[in-house]
């Protein structure tokens, strides 16, 4: 007996049922890009490893533990499966001078890699797609990232999703609060935890984040980064929070997001669901202004986010929400060695007129095929067989109203089926 393969843990298939849900949610997130005129950007799944570890950070857990990286038997280059999408839209803008003529906005979309532990809401291979605005240092191009994830949210249908945000400075900024956040948690080892105690002088901020239960009031009385703003960047959150306001959008300061990478400057946020357990997180960005200047490019302000497909999805099954595009409008059902010509036929003249057809061709019972033109989805139903076809009619049967059956003649079936599902090519 041949060997069964089977995906790779964390690695998983989509299967037809559940793409119709990223279908669904494509077209809602493609529909609003298109409204905020953010256009696309195609970037390699493969980069090189420096790319990651110059804009990411050494001392992430990304970097230290995550990435799938080798080094290529032909040629030695250390190439990594990206982790992340921002790096590579920023090697991007800057191999192809992309600002040359000034601000751009762009997304992305596709699969991302992590060696992580395997759980709901988290795989190895998991997709994002990515927004990253180039060129824009004022608090209102945060502002329309984060109302654009707002409407969005609206446009799916998800209600119970909370947007939190901070900011953590500049690097000037940082570098003050990481002395006096060293020094609060060097006051408090005893309650440190491992990984706590690896990151004290490599990433003190990075503890900030960490879930562990029996830490959590000791971090809650840290100093607060939010405290230590320089002026300018103390109004740039301040103006951030005053547009969300004048939007009517809520959410919450919480001084503890940092986010977990490096290149994060001033503001950060997440949109966070409570439905999901430990990864509630769907979509998270923020403020790089120096990312762009640290990897090689010009000077160049920058913010964007993330979201997070797979978590999403998780919240529309909840929501048991489809997507009725991509649905036939019609299922041929077609019985007899008369008629199976006659059926196919018919199908390649409807799908000439812009119309999506499910043909039959299995030749299997009435009842199978009509249970098939059920869960198909489909609005109407053509019946031929044998009969019909030596009387030039077509069975037309309205499924989703009482089903409803009507004898057309053969040459006006194409008008009729247009007319009944309110179709215009």
């Amino acid at each position: 007996m041949a060997k069964k393969f089977q995906t790779l843990k964390g690695f998983y298939d989509v299967l037809p049922d559940r793409q119709r849900l990223w279908r669904y949610f494509e077209d809602k997130t493609l529909t609003i890009l298109d409204q905020y005129y953010y256009q696309e950007i195609g970037l390699p799944i493969v980069e090189p490893t420096s790319l990651f570890v110059e804009s990411v950070g050494l001392d992430t857990d990304i970097v230290e533990k995550e990435m799938y990286s080798w080094e290529d038997s032909l040629n030695k280059d250390k190439l990594t499966l990206r982790p992340e999408g921002t790096a590579g839209c920023v090697r991007a803008i800057i191999e192809n001078s992309l600002t040359y003529n000034g601000p751009v906005k762009l997304f992305y979309r596709g699969a991302m890699f992590r060696h992580e532990n395997v759980q709901k809401g988290r795989q190895r291979q998991f997709h994002q797609i990515g927004v990253e605005a180039f060129g824009f240092e004022q608090p209102e191009s945060d502002a329309e990232q984060i109302l654009l994830l707002a409407r969005l949210w609206e446009s799916l249908g998800l209600k119970d999703v909370n947007l939190e945000i901070n900011s953590i400075g500049d690097p000037c900024d940082r570098k003050v609060y990481r002395e006096k956040l060293i020094a609060y948690f060097e006051d408090n080892k005893e309650i440190l935890d491992d990984d706590a105690l690896r990151r004290l002088y490599e990433n003190p901020l990075r503890i900030l984040d960490s879930k562990n239960k029996e830490m959590q009031s000791m971090l809650n009385s840290a100093p607060k980064l939010i405290d230590y703003l320089s002026e300018s960047a103390s109004n740039h959150f301040k103006r951030l929070c005053n547009i969300l306001k004048e939007h009517n959008l809520k959410f919450t300061i919480n001084t503890r997001l940092v986010r977990g990478l490096d290149y994060y400057n001033r503001t950060v946020f997440e949109w966070v669901s409570n439905d999901l357990g430990s990864q509630g997180t769907i979509a998270g960005g923020g403020r790089y202004d120096y990312l762009v200047e640290k990897i090689g490019g010009n000077k160049t302000p920058a913010c964007g986010f993330a979201i997070g497909v797979e978590r999403v999805i998780l919240l529309l099954e909840n929501l048991n929400k489809d997507n009725e595009n991509i649905l036939p409008h019609v299922y041929i059902v077609n019985l007899g060695d008369s008629a199976r010509p006659v059926a196919f036929k018919i199908s390649e003249k409807l799908r000439d007129e812009g119309l999506k057809v499910a043909l039959n061709m299995e030749g299997s019972s009435f009842k199978s095929q009509m249970k098939k033109a059920d869960k198909s989805g489909a609005r109407l139903a053509l019946i031929i067989g044998d009969n019909e076809v030596g009387n030039k009619i077509i069975q037309v049967k309205l499924i989703r109203n009482e089903g409803l059956q009507q004898a057309v003649n053969i040459k006006d079936i194409i008008p009729y089926i247009k007319e009944k599902i309110n179709f215009d090519k």
